[in-house]
């Protein structure tokens, strides 16, 4: 491990944003790239403009519905860390998009709306961060909107999520009684001021001393002393931040602010500077023996958790977002991957939103993307050795079922491939009958498939219609003798499959049949998640 190295992962931050649909996670995501104000670029980081902001948004039905529906990485540098971002989408319609964003992260921040406190994606979200240990950082926005009691707020991710809350800030009141906050660490008071028409540069909030003179010049006597009273409660009624059981996963900092107005957005990067991880170690198969590789070893190695086609449509592209796990990666790399393709990565790419440009060089802790032709699938391990294999991400049993026709019959094989190519990016998910020649395709929410319909519209010129099917149930199977296996299928081909990558699946009328079929052949398991190997 060369000093260098061990450097650049040590200033690396790697985390997704959670929250429940309309909290304010896109807001967020963009005022902390107002407040980075810049981008990754080619080795060096890069001045933007200050009129040209970049959005995390950049689907045609992203902006017409105010709605993230597609993972997107954006790098940009803060106070000497390199900071990758990963906006996940908030509808639940795509919580698979974010399940498969969250293998690529060292933390979260979590986004909780002020007035609603935690809703159910977000406890959803939660318990997903929960089963991979990545610690969570708390940000509750809209605090210049009405609002909840903030002790109340802390007491409900306490007995929800069985996580101890530790305030780093604390707020003087809520809605139009909204004032500011104070930093518990120093009694720091932070002023909050609504941005004002024609501000082109992020809003510097000022700061002030609780114990000075001049605090009496913006707070009334009787602020004053509800906040001291609130501090102190705070101070005792819940423990203090301890770095050591926030990176377990046993307690989050909490930082208020106000994303649309910019307030305490600039407290929370200070927060992920200070407390969120460095590129953590990931599991993998080395060898035929199960490791740990190591962020800062020698040997550059990553994963694919998505894949993203025609974000430029004019080219018809193909990128693989790959988390880089250890080493230093530089253009022209030669990487195989785990089942022995070797990929020369000649025009490494780095986000912003829909932004992207060539990059020389990245570290463990980087997301890049690798331009491929069909090459690369969501879960593949790249590595200089090609002998690493990370831990597969996991395909999840879609709740709705369709069937795919395109409306000119002549098309139908380009429909075929389409259909496969979005698949493969992990939008949907699609299954092929034993008989006939029907194409079903797979989905968590009925949203996914307006999503479908305009993205082969716009990027494939199909049009295609989706329609009931005569299943409504899909299972993965599995047996420890390949002859039961075979034996079931046999008795049951109507009702057999094919999933994308070839596994043999179990297509049911409803799910009431499938607990009746596992009923009657006990050696056959049905499963509702399969881990594609890779």
């Amino acid at each position: 491990m060369s000093a260098e190295l061990a450097r650049e992962v040590k200033r690396r931050r790697t985390f997704a944003i959670i929250s429940h649909p309309d909290a304010g996670k896109t807001t967020l995501t963009e005022n902390l790239l107002l407040m980075g104000g810049a981008i990754r670029s080619a080795g060096a980081v890069r001045a933007r403009g200050e009129q040209r902001r970049t959005r995390s948004d950049w689907m045609k039905i992203e902006r017409e519905r105010g709605i993230s529906v597609s993972a997107s990485v954006m790098t940009f540098e803060f106070d000497g860390c390199i900071i990758n971002l990963l906006d996940t989408p908030g509808h639940e319609d795509f919580s698979e998009d974010t399940y498969r964003t969250l293998t690529a992260a060292d933390s979260a921040v979590m986004v909780l709306d002020a007035a609603k406190g935690i809703e159910p994606q977000t406890l959803k979200l939660f318990e997903v961060c929960r089963l991979r240990d990545i610690p969570i950082l708390t940000f509750i926005n809209k605090m210049d909107r009405e609002a909840q009691d903030p002790l109340e707020l802390l007491d409900e991710v306490a007995s929800k999520l069985a996580l101890d809350p530790a305030p780093i800030y604390w707020p003087q009141g809520a809605g139009p009684r909204f004032r500011g906050m104070i930093d518990l660490r120093n009694d720091m008071f932070t002023l909050f001021r609504r941005p004002q028409i024609g501000d082109t540069r992020p809003v510097d909030h000022d700061t002030i001393p609780l114990s000075s003179h001049s605090i009496d010049q913006v707070l009334s006597r009787a602020e004053i002393e509800e906040l001291w009273s609130s501090a102190e409660l705070v101070r005792g009624g819940y423990p203090a931040f301890s770095l050591s059981s926030y990176l377990e996963g046993h307690m989050t900092p909490v930082f208020f602010g106000s994303a649309l107005r910019q307030f305490g957005v600039r407290e929370l990067l200070g927060g992920l500077r200070d407390y969120a991880p460095p590129p953590r170690d990931q599991e993998a198969l080395e060898k035929g023996v199960v490791s740990r590789v190591l962020a800062h070893r020698d040997e550059v190695s990553g994963f694919v958790f998505k894949i993203q086609a025609n974000m430029d449509p004019a080219h018809r592209d193909r990128i693989a977002m790959v988390r880089l796990a250890s080493g230093k990666f530089h253009r022209g790399m030669r990487l195989k991957t785990g089942s022995g393709k070797q990929i020369s990565v000649h025009a490494p790419l780095m986000f912003v939103g829909q932004d992207r440009e060539i990059t020389d060089e990245a570290w463990a802790g980087d997301v890049i993307g690798v331009p491929n032709h069909g090459v690369l699938r969501v879960g593949d391990s790249l590595s200089e050795s090609g002998t690493i294999k990370f831990s597969g991400i996991p395909n999840f049993a879609p709740d709705i079922l369709r069937r795919a026709s395109v409306k000119d019959p002549l098309k139908a094989k380009h429909l075929k491939k389409a259909l496969e190519s979005l698949a493969e990016e992990g939008v949907t998910q699609l299954f092929r009958p034993y008989y006939g020649s029907d194409l079903i395709v797979g989905a968590v929410g009925p949203l996914q498939f307006d999503v479908l319909v305009e993205r082969l519209a716009a990027e494939y010129g199909l049009a295609v219609v989706f329609e009931a099917c005569a299943f409504n149930g899909v299972r993965w199977i599995f047996a420890d003798t390949p002859s039961d296996l075979v034996s079931f299928a046999d008795r049951n081909q109507v009702s057999m499959g094919l999933d994308l990558d070839g596994a043999e699946v179990f297509l049911a009328k409803n799910v009431w049949e499938i607990g009746y079929v596992a009923e009657k052949f006990p050696k056959i398991r049905f499963s509702n998640v399969r881990e594609r190997m890779i």
